[in-house]
């Protein structure tokens, strides 16, 4: 409760600095004098309760989003040793890491990788497919877990979720400002809201929403440095490096796209698209935990 206090009031204070930056630079004088009668007011509590509803209903259905998508079968009796090692291994980590035991979950897919997602610390799900099950050594596994349990006791999901509330008010407020500049004075409108408003409105969304998922892509990728450390920390430090040396020859696919982010393994990209990666290159997380010993 404490981080989500936290964040709630720095979205606050972000709100009102914004709104007296837009008056210092004289935008606000400017709709006024042009007739916008543009209420910043009520439009930050829109953008804000908008902005961050949006993200806590997609962190309270999170565990059912994450069931639905990949298929995971949660398991309530461990029927063989790969579940019962399973269970015993999360049980572990999560003791050591202060938070309580996870839903443990197997959901198929023939590729090796790992996720972790839930609203709270206590109450969340850490899944693992059939392949990473069946390719990987037990002590490869024991990291990829430790990895994950640390994604929860960092409280990753709810600052994520936090984070892409605070982006999604700004792209709501400011693309509603600027349909309102261009609509009223550029295009001279006097007559309600225009089709330039609308126009604008959703052309600088699609705009800022783009330098959004930069700003969330970079935040999660220094999530995945702190969560190999922490799996070097519950597992030991070979352990993690040896997983993820095993997750690189097997160049695993990304998991569907809603869960992307919450998967040990993402997608690889060069170039300006390594700005949207929610992953850090295998090689250099590699790198990191050697550089770290």
């Amino acid at each position: 409760m404490k981080r989500v206090f936290l964040f709630l009031i720095t979205n606050i204070a972000v709100l009102v600095v914004l709104s007296i930056v837009l008056r210092l630079l004289g935008i606000e004088r400017i709709l006024d004098e042009q007739g916008v009668g543009l209420d910043y007011r009520n439009l930050l509590v829109f953008s804000a309760v908008f902005g961050m509803g949006g993200s806590f209903i997609s962190l309270l259905i999170s565990k059912w989003m994450a069931k639905r998508a990949t298929g995971a079968r949660v398991i309530t009796e461990p029927r063989d040793a790969y579940e019962q090692q399973l269970f015993a291994v999360v049980s572990h980590h999560a003791q050591a890491a202060g938070i309580g035991m996870p839903e443990v979950a197997i959901y198929e897919s023939p590729e090796p990788n790992a996720f972790a997602t839930g609203a709270s610390r206590n109450r969340a799900l850490v899944a693992v497919s059939s392949g990473l099950l069946q390719h990987m050594s037990r002590d490869e596994v024991d990291a990829v877990l430790g990895h994950e349990i640390s994604h929860i006791a960092n409280g990753d999901m709810i600052t994520l979720t936090l984070i892409q509330g605070v982006v999604n008010t700004f792209v709501l407020f400011l693309s509603r400002v600027v349909g309102f500049f261009v609509d009223r004075v550029i295009l001279k409108n006097e007559r309600g809201l225009g089709l330039g408003y609308f126009v604008t409105t959703i052309v600088a969304q699609i705009a800022f929403g783009i330098l959004a998922s930069v700003i969330v892509s970079w935040f999660s990728r220094r999530r995945e440095f702190r969560a190999d450390a922490g799996g070097a920390a519950l597992a030991g430090r070979p352990k993690m490096i040896a997983a993820l040396e095993a997750l690189q020859r097997a160049h695993p696919r990304s998991l569907p796209e809603q869960m992307a982010a919450f998967g040990i393994s993402g997608a690889d990209a060069g170039g300006w698209r390594r700005l949207f990666l929610t992953h850090p290159p295998l090689e250099e997380r590699i790198r990191a935990l050697r550089a770290a010993g």
